[in-house]
């Protein structure tokens, strides 16, 4: 008996999980189109703004930028693994009881977030990827330009 109630009320809370899910994959979606949006503006506008300023400064700024799609990197597959994995309980029972149509619409959702999940996770990878090597080059012209500033101080 207090099985069947566990188990029960289990399935009931995995069920309310879908709509958090697909409603935090489709904003995972939307960040990773603005994070695209940030890295073409980084690269033709804000980096060169930095080689000037404050190592400090673009420390913080780096680390908050590459958190941000490292997150989505992360959060995106497994979001997409979540949306895929909700629906197939419903949908397994429903082929037990020969409604191929709730079946089908399960698959579909399941197919649906699984792909979306991963796309998003492969786009903020590469902006990550992008965004250190570039972080990388501008921290290293600004360490050069401070040595060089500093021993033409020290002359």
């Amino acid at each position: 008996m207090f099985h069947g109630v566990v188990l029960g009320a289990l399935h009931q809370f995995v069920g309310l999980l879908l709509y958090p899910v697909l409603a935090a994959l489709a904003l995972a979606v939307l960040l990773t189109l603005w994070e695209l949006g940030l890295l073409l503006a980084e690269r033709f506008v804000s980096l060169r703004v930095y080689t000037t300023g404050c190592q400090q400064r673009f420390g913080r700024y780096a680390n908050r930028r590459l958190e941000r799609s490292d997150l989505l990197a992360r959060g995106g597959p497994i979001l997409g693994l979540m949306g895929t994995l909700i629906p197939l309980g419903p949908g397994l029972t429903a082929l037990g009881s020969g409604q191929m149509d709730i079946l089908a619409t399960a698959l579909t959702v399941a197919f649906d977030t699984t792909v979306v999940g991963l796309l998003v996770g492969l786009l903020s990878y590469c902006i990550s990827r992008i965004r250190r090597r570039w972080y990388e080059q501008v921290w290293a012209q600004m360490t050069t330009m401070t040595t060089a500033s500093d021993h033409h101080a020290a002359t």
